[in-house]
């Protein structure tokens, strides 16, 4: 686990003000942290350095793009032996309908998020990608019928 850096409250309102908007200026989030610009970019530049911030990116609508449908995938491995397990993330790494892999504790090994156009071109990258995948024993699939929240990141703690 990485140390964690200390953060006080200006840093905290920079980190909630990116992460709700990517794309504010410089100028408007000194203004909301309370600073001129130049410490202010100072301030981002040593949370980019020290990895808080780890990256910026554009969130996509799905369903504009025509990915119509998510599928979260219960996946367990006939070996959990930590090569095995390491072949089948490099595996779902080079699909880019696995949208995210988390490695489970329990009887399922990992859960992933899985996006795709619709029914049919799930069922295609469920029986021709994800199923005969090296080491897999089991894909338990659950089709998403709606999602009620989906905010990116994490909470900014006050402390």
């Amino acid at each position: 686990m990485a140390a964690r850096f200390p953060l006080d409250s200006i840093d905290r309102t920079i980190l909630s003000a990116l992460q709700s908007e990517g794309r504010i200026t410089n100028v408007d989030l000194a203004r909301q942290a309370g600073l001129t610009a130049p410490p202010c970019l100072r301030r981002v530049r040593a949370l980019e350095q020290a990895g808080v911030i780890e990256s910026y990116h554009a969130r996509l609508n799905a369903p504009a793009l025509g990915y119509g449908i998510m599928v979260f995938a219960l996946v367990s491995l006939k070996s959990q032996a930590e090569d095995e397990l390491r072949a089948f993330e490099e595996h779902v790494a080079a699909l880019p309908e696995v949208r995210e892999c988390h490695m489970l504790n329990g009887e399922i090994d990992f859960i992933l998020k899985i996006v795709a156009h619709d029914l049919q071109a799930f069922q295609s990258f469920l029986t021709s990608k994800l199923t005969p995948a090296p080491n897999v024993a089991s894909v338990k699939t659950s089709l998403t019928i709606r999602t009620s929240k989906d905010d990116p990141g994490i909470p900014v703690d006050a402390d």
